[in-house]
């Protein structure tokens, strides 16, 4: 009920819960160590500064501990409320387990080693998801996060270019011209960092495959998504996952389920939390 009130308030909601459990899962594992605040913390790192979603999970945590004081971790939390994000935007209800314990640890110099920055090539994220346990097509699927959510122009702008005079170059020739000219428009030298453009810019509300056909168009936002339509390992799944949502959503489940238990932390390896933001003790 919390994240659908909050998302009924503010429909970014659902992608930016998405996100945070990719950017909690990814470091550390799925422990809430992105929860955590203080100075040198995950947070502290220029790749989790545009990170939201916060206020909804401690929101749960309050009720959570008023009705079960020291039972829910706040890792189960940001799991429980990414698989209702996705569900309420439209996608597939996925069963997953909780008993996830959060971290004792937090620090930023561990964010840039574990997380997929959106220059990446095919290789680098293999590699990356591959030391998750994660498999290629479980990159392919997990991808599809970003039929919901946005970025900030300075994830993807340096795909085009303006001169001063505002003539437009584009340097990626895997992008469509035309979408790279409006993303431009969007995002002109000079513009307020605080500028999002969607990832999906057909049905950026709906979770659906709608990211995999703008991925057959060229219109992938980050060079990280074009990749997948450029390397033959790759564009089958892309292709299968454009024309039959069914297929991607059953893949959806099946990679979303490993994404949220990776290196989860059980037992004496990590507590729950009192408040999220802050370790025990």
């Amino acid at each position: 009920n919390t994240v659908r009130s909050a998302s009924s308030s503010d429909p970014t909601i659902p992608g930016k819960l998405l996100r945070l459990l990719f950017h909690d899962c990814f470091v550390e594992g799925c422990d809430a160590s992105v929860l955590i605040r203080g100075n040198g913390t995950e947070q502290n790192d220029p790749a989790n500064t545009s990170l939201g979603g916060f206020s909804v999970i401690d929101s749960a945590k309050r009720v959570l501990e008023l009705f079960c004081p020291g039972t829910v971790s706040c890792a189960d939390i940001i799991a429980l409320a990414a698989r209702d994000a996705v569900e309420l935007t439209g996608g597939p209800a996925v069963q997953i387990p909780t008993g996830r314990k959060d971290g004792r640890v937090s620090a930023a110099s561990n964010v840039r080693p574990n997380i997929v920055d959106t220059s990446f090539t095919i290789n680098e994220m293999i590699k990356l998801f591959s030391s998750k346990g994660l498999s290629l097509a479980d990159l392919v699927a997990l991808s599809g996060a970003h039929t919901i959510g946005a970025a900030h122009c300075s994830a993807f702008s340096d795909r085009f270019q303006a001169d001063s005079k505002g003539k437009f170059t584009l340097i990626d020739s895997s992008l469509d011209k035309n979408y790279a000219e409006e993303l431009m428009r969007r995002c002109p030298a000079g513009a307020s960092p605080s500028i999002t453009v969607n990832n999906d810019p057909e049905t950026s509300l709906s979770f659906d495959n709608q990211y995999y056909r703008n991925l057959l168009l060229h219109k992938g936002l980050f060079q990280s998504d074009s990749v997948l339509v450029k390397d033959n390992r790759t564009r089958e799944k892309v292709e299968n996952f454009a024309n039959d949502q069914d297929s991607f959503f059953a893949s959806w489940a099946q990679s979303f389920l490993k994404l949220s238990v990776v290196e989860v932390k059980t037992g004496n390896a990590g507590e729950v939390r009192q408040s999220c933001s802050l370790i025990n003790g």
